[in-house]
């Protein structure tokens, strides 16, 4: 039951096998929520490979936002925001009209097997982890990126924007392009001193900054809803 304090906003929570759209409010004491769908999203085993269904998530998310909207016309209610949360790690490719250049790699693909050792060939660990201060871990973005261009993977070297799939998802909602700064961290490519991604791990996979979306803080207002 709506309330006059009550303000309402929309949840996507997205993990590694499953989806939900959550709608929550605020009545200046409690915090209430309410699930409104929910979905699975199984990873998609496609020649020796796994990839994400992203047309799919998409697909499922206006579904939950459509039940949303039923939901808060029905409170004579509206939405302040809509925020998406998924894993790290993996990304998304666009072209520069905004179509998506592939499906995108799931980071439990075996193909970056053995990336780390391969990339520290040229790079020490020591000075990776200085410049990034996180765990190594095979599936990281770093060596993702890196496998995908030593392979010569079209969707990577063909695409305009390189996106985490929680911004891919926000790009193909509103059309903008960002880089949320907490899901970046998870990348092995964010530099936490210098705010930024780093250039010198950027160019060691053949990359620049300007081929991701502008970097943001957390709660950063994206953009709106398009048509």
């Amino acid at each position: 039951m709506k309330t006059e304090s009550a303000t309402y906003y929309i949840a996507v929570d997205l993990g590694a096998t499953s989806g939900r759209l959550i709608l929550a409010s605020f009545d200046g004491e409690k915090i209430s929520t309410e699930e409104l769908h929910r979905f699975k999203h199984p990873m998609l085993p496609i020649a020796d490979h796994l990839f994400w269904n992203l047309p799919g998530l998409y697909h499922e998310i206006l579904t939950g936002l459509k039940t949303a909207a039923e939901k808060l016309n029905s409170l004579g209610a509206k939405a302040r925001s809509i925020g998406i949360d998924t894993w790290g790690c993996d990304v998304a490719y666009f072209h520069a009209d905004g179509t998506l250049a592939g499906l995108p790699y799931c980071y439990r693909d075996p193909h970056t097997t053995g990336a780390v050792d391969k990339f520290c060939e040229d790079m020490s660990k020591e000075t990776v982890y200085g410049k990034t201060g996180i765990q190594f871990m095979d599936f990281n973005t770093l060596f993702q990126l890196y496998t995908i261009g030593k392979d010569q993977g079209n969707a990577l070297h063909n695409s305009d924007k390189i996106l985490f799939i929680p911004d891919a998802l926000a790009y193909m909602l509103t059309g903008e392009a960002v880089t949320e700064y907490t899901v970046a961290s998870t990348s092995q490519i964010l530099n936490p001193t210098t705010g930024r991604l780093d250039d010198e791990l950027l160019a060691r996979i053949g990359l620049s900054e300007d081929r991701f979306g502008k970097l943001v803080n957390p709660g950063h207002r994206i953009g709106s809803l398009t048509p």
